[in-house]
């Protein structure tokens, strides 16, 4: 507890800081009208596939970074991270040229409101380069977490909201002497504190002398054989969060085509979605580390052990998380401009959401501690084969077929979370995903593979 506290509490302050920058965003543009909310809304969901396009990476880093961590080897700590950065980097960049260059053909996609869609082009042609900083601060971020340094990301995060809420507060509305931009002044902010974060993370790492984020020249002294590795292992995670990140996209294209209201109500709902995954991915980013460690350092028992307390353990957090959120959901939608309608139909979304996450995330948090693990197989191929065979069929066949409600639609969204629930805590009392990368993990490995009569 003590561990998961020290680790998980400061990443989800971070994550709800994070959030909170989203929910001011929502609030700050709310007197922009209904239209204004639901742009900001799907353009969010763009930068959401934005994320599943790199997250792939930062888990396969985190999988490496944390064992590496475990078993002392500062040269693999190096490597992983350098590899990984570029990764990431790539992705940031076209992304950010899309959204730059192309944003019409983004909005295009995600509406067929032309208004919504010449709104949310205005704000996509500034936000592009925001994509690259935070992307790179996300980079640094998760090297500090999976070596268990993370303060400094949360006070970055401090200092980029603070500066994203005064900036919002400037440039929308005009204050200060400069122009009243609207919903280009929201971008503009996003983009400055962007680069705050990054330049505070590493001021920060500079003043404590962290040494990893500034081994320049080591982490891209790659041999073909450790980048062969790093793939093979992120391969799985990456095909998991892109084609469920397709998957969510095609999902939004579908409840895009829902009337106004209901696109507001959404754009509302997916904010208060990542203060609730936000506050989640602390403790379950912690959870990956406190288990990767372990592996890594070839205290295999111990991991097994933690992973099953440390399951329901976070499962009970978001349930009180969430209850929370439900319960104060009048001033919190009320204060994002949802009205009649539109607060009607957030209700609707938001107690939905509540009712299923904690399986949810039971799923979440399992998956994530497979592949701190080294098993980076289990969770995409059951998610991704849920996803395409049954919760797109349905989602797709009530939307465009049937005709049904929106809330009927959105309720398809999470059909498949209880199967894959049972299927996930069968693997997780085998101990099957306990799968290490580092020498002493690897040598343990018989020992307690004998030991559960494996």
């Amino acid at each position: 507890m003590k561990k998961l506290a020290a680790l998980g509490i400061p990443v989800a302050l971070q994550n709800l800081l994070t959030t909170t920058a989203s929910m001011v965003d929502t609030m700050m543009v709310a007197p922009l009208g209904e239209l204004s909310v639901g742009a900001l809304g799907l353009c969010a969901q763009f930068s959401s596939l934005m994320f599943s396009g790199y997250w792939g990476f930062v888990g396969g880093g985190m999988l490496f970074i944390a064992q590496y961590w475990g078993a002392g080897d500062d040269d693999g700590i190096d490597r992983s991270y350098g590899m990984t950065l570029a990764c990431m980097m790539t992705v940031a960049t076209v992304f950010g040229c899309l959204a730059a260059f192309a944003p019409e053909a983004v909005m295009g996609l995600y509406t067929d409101k032309r208004e919504i869609q010449r709104i949310g082009v205005q704000y996509l042609r500034i936000v592009g380069a925001a994509y690259i900083l935070q992307v790179f601060s996300v980079a640094m971020s998760s090297l500090l977490r999976s070596t268990e340094r993370v303060r400094i990301p949360m006070a970055a995060s401090v200092a980029s909201v603070g500066t994203n809420i005064f900036l919002n507060w400037v440039f929308i509305y005009g204050h200060l002497g400069a122009p009243a931009m609207g919903i280009r002044g929201a971008a503009l902010a996003t983009t400055c504190a962007a680069g705050v974060n990054v330049l505070a993370v590493y001021l920060m790492g500079r003043a404590v002398k962290y040494p990893y984020l500034f081994h320049f020249r080591a982490h891209f002294r790659w041999t073909g054989q450790q980048l062969k590795t790093y793939f093979v292992k992120c391969f799985p995670i990456l095909c998991n969060e892109v084609l469920i990140g397709v998957g969510n996209m095609v999902i939004n294209v579908t409840l895009g085509r829902q009337p106004e209201q209901v696109i507001a109500a959404l754009a509302v709902f997916r904010t208060l979605e990542g203060l609730i995954i936000g506050f989640f991915a602390g403790f379950s980013s912690a959870a990956s580390v406190l288990v990767g460690t372990c592996v890594g350092a070839g205290e295999l028992d111990t991991a097994f052990e933690r992973a099953k307390r440390l399951v329901y353990l976070c499962s009970g957090f978001i349930l009180t998380v969430g209850l929370a959120v439900l319960a104060l959901r009048r001033p919190i939608l009320t204060g994002m401009s949802l009205s009649g309608a539109s607060y009607t139909a957030g209700v609707r979304l938001l107690s939905i959401y509540i009712a299923v996450s904690v399986i949810r995330m039971g799923n979440w948090i399992q998956n994530d501690t497979y592949r701190a693990s080294g098993d980076a197989v289990t969770g995409t191929v059951l998610e991704i084969v849920f996803m395409y065979f049954m919760v797109l069929p349905c989602v797709l066949a009530s939307g465009f077929w049937l005709k049904l409600p929106y809330w009927a639609i959105f309720l398809c969204c999470y059909i498949d979370e209880p199967i894959r629930y049972v299927l996930m805590q069968r693997h997780l009392y085998s101990g099957k995903w306990i799968r290490p990368v580092t020498e002493q993990g690897i040598a343990a490995l018989p020992a307690f593979r004998t030991g559960r009569g494996k």
